[in-house]
């Protein structure tokens, strides 16, 4: 008697046959089944999303975006300055060579003492005024001590003087010439009108009468700027001049123009570093001996910023941006599938003409011209494992089939569309009322292979 043979694991069958079931759904073919809901609320929340959808495209992606260009943002750029005017104080006059100047900043630290003991000979603070000599002596003005060092004398601290250059400087002018490029479109232009009649001689900039004019007031700049001049004068203050660049390639060169705008830079709220001031010094002799006069000075500091963008039509990204319109007004019909499979009477009534599954008849392999007529309605179909109507038993749907008497021969022809209306419509009593349903799959076309 011959031992059973031991059966495989009910685990290892199940696999096997999910992957069967996988396998062969990966060979399915989908294709999209028009039904027409006939139903006012759905069709008006259909055509307005594609109308939304359709003015979002056209409005804001290509007429605002210009979607349909190429762009380069950050041109390449160069700034040159330059200033004019003078000033005068209670004992001297102030030009360009004595007021612009570039910027530095030291701190005394560690400098008060009680004896000679706190000062060490030869000590150097990077932040002092020179090399500790190691004597604890009286300070200029009070009862302090602080410690001696081998340097210029006075100190910084030790006998200033104030002066206001603030009267004239409103009046003072500053040239900012600039040039940009484009090295992707090989556009280049700058901020300055090519004329030679001197017309830079006597123009000052107006954005509407002067816009290729770049000479500004220092007033003006800082008014624009929403700040008061005799207090930043006083305090200091960093100001930032931007320049905007943004150029529609697509028209002439003539429409791309700067645009000016002005502002505060630094934190004038911030009591720990608030305003803005430097040192430098002038050097001189008397009587043989090196003499200088350092001069902290309280300034207005002005940053030039260059951006912009330049865009010219390229085909790619208009295809590209035409495809995703195109694709998104879909998201209507996936909408309104959703509303009508989920919120509408008699969904599942939807659901069923919506959703088919047709099984191809099984023959051997070298019967593939009787596959074909059955597909054209030839023949009747063999009985098939798929239903058409999920919610009718198999049995029932088979002699529901057979008792459909063949049709007549006459030239018809396989419905593309399917009419399906609302329940709130109502259908009234005739003689389609009473009918059997048809299956949706069954091709009765008797003629369609000699059509074709």
């Amino acid at each position: 008697m011959a031992a059973a043979e031991p059966k495989p694991p009910a685990g290892a069958a199940a696999a096997r046959r999910l992957a069967r079931s996988c396998w062969s759904a990966f060979w399915d073919y989908e294709t999209p089944k028009v039904i027409v809901v006939r139903n006012r609320r759905l069709g008006v929340v259909y055509r307005v999303v594609q109308l939304l959808i359709l003015l979002y495209f056209v409005w804001y992606v290509f007429i605002v975006q210009k979607s349909y260009q190429d762009r380069e943002t950050g041109p390449e750029s160069s700034v040159i300055t330059k200033v004019k005017g003078i000033t005068s104080s209670e004992h001297k006059v102030w030009d360009v060579e004595e007021y612009v100047k570039p910027p530095e900043s030291e701190r005394v630290t560690n400098a008060p003492c009680s004896s000679d003991e706190d000062c060490v000979a030869g000590e150097l603070d990077m932040l002092g005024n020179g090399v500790r000599t190691g004597r604890c002596v009286p300070y200029y003005h009070g009862a302090s001590k602080t410690c001696e060092v081998s340097g210029w004398c006075p100190v910084e601290d030790g006998a200033s003087v104030s002066q206001f250059l603030g009267k004239m400087a409103p009046n003072f002018t500053i040239l900012i010439k600039n040039s940009i490029h484009y090295p992707k479109f090989q556009f280049s232009k700058g901020n300055i009108e090519m004329r030679k009649d001197g017309y830079l001689k006597h123009c000052l900039f107006d954005e509407v009468s002067h816009l290729y004019c770049p000479i500004f007031r220092l007033g003006f700049i800082v008014e624009r700027a929403g700040e008061n001049f005799t207090e930043l004068a006083r305090t200091g203050g960093v100001i930032g001049v931007i320049i905007n660049w943004d150029c529609d390639l697509d028209l002439s060169a003539s429409n791309c123009n700067p645009k000016y705008s002005f502002r505060r830079l630094d934190p004038k709220h911030t009591p720990a570093s608030s305003g803005y001031n430097f040192r430098f010094a002038k050097y001189y002799k008397i009587n043989g001996s090196t003499t200088r006069t350092l001069i902290k000075a309280y300034g207005i500091r002005i940053d030039v910023i260059v951006h912009g963008q330049a865009g010219k039509f390229s085909l790619i990204p208009t295809i590209i941006n035409l495809a995703t319109a195109l694709t998104s007004i879909g998201v209507g019909s996936f909408l309104c599938d959703w509303i009508l499979l989920t919120f509408m009477n008699k969904n599942k009534v939807y659901s069923h003409k919506k959703f088919d599954k047709v099984c191809t008849p099984q023959h051997s392999p070298g019967s593939w011209p009787v596959t074909l007529a059955l597909v054209l309605g030839q023949a009747p179909p063999p009985p098939c494992a798929c239903s058409t109507d999920p919610g009718r038993p198999q049995d029932e749907g088979q002699s529901q089939a057979q008792a459909v008497p063949p049709s007549r021969p006459g030239p018809t022809s396989a419905p593309s569309e399917q009419m399906v209306d609302t329940p709130d419509r109502g259908a009234g009593p005739g003689p389609q009322a009473s009918a059997p349903p048809q299956q949706d799959s069954t091709l009765t076309d008797p003629r369609g292979l000699a059509q074709l």
